[in-house]
Formats: C-alpha cells, structure tokens, sequence
C-alpha cells in the first residue's frame, strides 16, 4: 500500500489543476513549519526550500527558483554525508535554474563549482560527478562555445554509458544538439538501437522537452529523432507519435504551417490504423486548424465535417459539443455567418448535455460574439453573460467575453471592445481574491507592452509577513495568470 502524498506531491498536483498560487501557499507553510520544527538553515529547512525551488521552476519562475536554490545552499553540512549529497543536488539545481533564466555567467559559475565539489566527493570516473557535466555542457552550447560543449558532453555520455546510467538518455539528446549546431553531416543519434527501449524513450523525452526551450535547432533535432524513433520503435509507436505531435507544434511556432499539417497528417493515419477513435479526431480537430493557418480554408471546413462524423460515432455529447464550437468559429470567419451560428447553437446545446460547464461557457461566448458581429446586441449581452457565469475569470475565453461586453453594453456591433482593460480586471479579481479583505484600499493594474502594472494602496499597516505574502501573491498570480491563458489559448 503506497504511503499517504507528501506536501510536494499536493503542491504538484495543485499545479497541474492551474493553481499555483495554492501551491506556492502550501509550500511555504511547510518551509514555515520545517523552520520551526528544526531551525532556520537545517538540512530540514534546505530541503524544503529546494522543494519550494522545484515547484516554481516547474511553474518556469526561474529567478524567483534561484533565490531557493541559493538559500539552500547557503549552509553546508558539515562532514560528507547524505546531507552533502543533498546539498550537491541544490548547487546542481542552482546551476541548471540560472541556464534557464539566461544568467549564464552566473550559472557556468555554479555548475563548474559543483563539478569540483563532485570530484572531490565521488571521483571522476563515477556517474554522481557526470551528473553535472551535461548542464554544464548546455551553458557551453549556449554560449557559442561549441567545441568546449562537444568535449563536456562526450565525456558525460562516456561516463553515463560506462556505468550503465539511465541518464545517459539525457546526455545523448544534448549530445544531439550539438552535433547538429556544429554542423558537418555526422549522425546525430547513432546508438538508439544499442538501447534498451526505456532508454530511447527517454532519450525522445528528453529531445521533445528540451525543444521547446531551444527553438534554434528545434526542427532539425526532430526530425532527426523521428527518423531514428521510426527506424528503432516503429511509426505507430507512442513515443513516435508524440515526437511528431511536438514537430508539429514546432513548425507552427516557426510559420512552417505545410510541415505542421504534414506531421499532423502521419499522426492522424497512424491513430486511423490502430483504431483510436478518439485520438483520431482530436488530430483532425488539429489537422483542421493547421489547414485553416495554412489558407486552405475550404480543406479546413471539410476536416470540420469529417471531425463531426467521428465524433458521432464516439456518441458523447462533449465531444461534439468541442467539434461544434471550432467548427462554428471558422464557419464565422470564413464570413458563413449563418451556417456558424447554426453550429454554434448547437455546440451550446450539447455542451449542456455533456454535463461541461467550462465547454459550454466557450460555446456560450463564442455565439454570443458573433451574435454582436450580427448588431443582434440583447441576444448576444444574454449569451456573453452566460458564459461568464460557467468559467473560471482567468480563462481565456472569459476574458475575451468581458472585453465584448463592454462593447455590446456600449451599443457597438463589431470591434472587439476593451480586451486588455478586461484581462487587467481579470487579473485585479484573481489576486483581491487570495488577500485578506482589508488588506488593499486599492490595487490598480494595467497592462503595458504586454506586461502586467500593478500599483497598490495598503488600506492599513500591514506586518512584514503580510508584505512578503502580498509580494509572492503577485509574482505567483503572475506566472499563473500567464501560464493559464497560454494553456487555453
């Protein structure tokens, strides 16, 4: 029988629900209660502080990381026991969170430290000093200093494939990069099929993240593995599969809109062969926007309707209500007004079937703007209003929704009102939210070159706890704010 989750494993799964402000609050509690129970910089402490680092890192607060890393490292155990283990880790942690928020002196600086420290502790043939080799090797990369990444790398793939250490996966996808970066032809994943299958996983995992932060050579390394993933797993496998959806995902952020609905494409065929009905429509549902941002505008609306005869023979009612919504959108801007607004009525009525109330306040909203754009002004303020009522006030469409209203409240039947005085008050809203009530006599916030501006007027004097819970508030509703309309966009 597993044991009961730890404070982390709750934090965690708080942020995969969206709320990291919860998250960052029950992380704080508990760095509060280990400093009362053990004192401020015990190796209790330290812990939870890098604990607290990892969740803001995983929420891609990087400074805000550093700042625990740091802490963590301030107070070295003494002797080498596990604690110097412990501490190894935060100055790796360290290290890595500055590469990520582009602070790369500082951060050669910390992962060379580190890398002493390690020799010093295990020796170099032993896999806990490799350990920091390939960050260290991404800094050199980074840096434009492709010889000194190619030599650091070599060694940790060395190191890794000598002691039979999985993180080798980690090193031979770094590895690729920097092939690719140097250029001159060579294979860029030459020993997949020495790998065990949990392994070259590993290795397309690592590829597939690391993508998204290297846009540069994000497309070639890629392709690339998906030739290798192909040629050693198969094109129907997971693994595979994901690596295109991600190719994809790649070649849209690039404007390369023919190789994004290529790879769609293959991914769709493959889930077709395999009988995966569902994964079948969401990528046509993928395949039809990729058309539409392509200008295949009539190939985008006959992908709509082959996505509505999939999802009828799933027989679910929010899935054709999702079918129904895109489909009505592009219906409308395609300038098919009425063929839109019939689909859009009826996405409204099978998200009500379905049981989905954010669905069915997208679709709610989604009518009522084209309702405005058709001057029917009371229809679509009802409609609008609705949907307000079933959605979060950070979501995406909720905030698009408001910055109507005040358009259709002015009488207006077209322009799309004041959207980012409605994603400031959204923002205001969620943060009011999480601060005791007499707290603030006023928070204004506006947005500035895309930048959140927050001016606050305390309404009494607060405690120095109450100001550091105001500041961490902020920055974390911040980072939540961005990251959730990102994710609904």
């Amino acid at each position: 029988m597993s044991g009961s989750p730890t404070a982390l494993d709750i934090a965690y799964g708080l942020l995969e629900e969206g709320r990291l402000v919860d998250a960052e609050q029950l992380m704080l509690k508990e760095l509060r209660s280990a400093e009362r129970a053990h004192g401020h910089g015990s190796p209790e402490w330290a812990s939870t502080q890098c604990d607290l680092g990892n969740l803001l890192f995983s929420s891609n607060q990087f400074d805000r990381a550093a700042e625990c890393y740091r802490d963590a490292c301030d107070n070295p155990p003494p002797g080498r026991g596990e604690y110097y283990k412990d501490h190894l880790t935060y100055r790796l942690n360290l290290g890595t969170v500055l590469t990520m928020a582009g602070r790369l002196d500082e951060a050669e600086t910390e992962l060379r430290r580190n890398l002493q420290e390690r020799e010093e502790f295990y020796g170099r043939e032993h896999a806990g000093y490799a350990y920091v080799l390939e960050p260290l090797a991404d800094v050199l990369l980074r840096r434009g200093d492709l010889a000194g990444a190619r030599q650091v790398v070599e060694e940790a793939v060395g190191n890794f494939w000598r002691n039979g250490h999985e993180r080798v996966a980690g090193a031979l996808a770094l590895r690729a990069e920097v092939v690719l970066a140097g250029g001159g032809g060579e294979a860029v994943f030459p020993a997949l099929d020495q790998l065990p299958d949990e392994v070259v996983e590993q290795v397309a995992l690592t590829v597939t993240t690391r993508a998204r932060h290297a846009p540069a050579t994000a497309r070639p390394v890629l392709t690339s593995l998906i030739t290798a993933l192909e040629a050693r797993l198969g094109p129907d496998h997971q693994v595979t599969l994901n690596a295109l959806s991600h190719l994809a995902n790649t070649s849209h952020d690039a404007g390369d809109q023919t190789g994004r609905v290529e790879a769609i494409r293959k991914v769709l065929a493959s889930y077709d062969r395999q009988g995966r009905a569902q994964d079948a429509l969401m990528a046509t549902l993928g395949l039809a926007r990729a058309q539409d941002d392509a200008g295949d505008t009539e190939g985008s609306l006959r992908t709509y309707a082959q996505a509505l005869t999939r999802a009828d023979a799933l027989g679910r009612h929010d899935l054709r209500a999702q079918v129904l919504r895109n489909w009505g959108l592009a219906l409308s801007a395609a300038g098919q007004a009425a063929q839109a607004e019939h689909r859009l009525r009826e996405a409204v009525t099978e998200a009500g079937l379905g049981g989905d109330a954010e669905l069915l306040g997208r679709a709610r909203v989604a009518l009522g703007l084209l309702l405005q754009h058709e001057e029917r002004l009371t229809e679509a303020r009802e409609m609008v209003e609705a949907g307000l009522s079933t959605l979060d006030v950070a979501h995406p469409d909720a905030i698009q929704g408001r910055g109507h209203l005040g358009a259709i409240a002015e009488g207006h039947s077209c322009g799309c009102g004041d959207v980012r005085g409605a994603l400031a008050a959204a923002f205001r809203e969620f943060v009011i939210g999480r601060l005791p009530r007499d707290l603030l006599a006023e928070l204004d916030v506006t947005l500035d070159d895309d930048d959140f501006q927050i001016r606050v007027q305390l309404g009494r004097e607060p405690s120095e706890e109450e100001l550091e819970h105001l500041n961490r508030i902020v920055q974390s509703a911040t980072a939540e704010f961005r990251g959730r309309l990102s994710a609904g966009a």
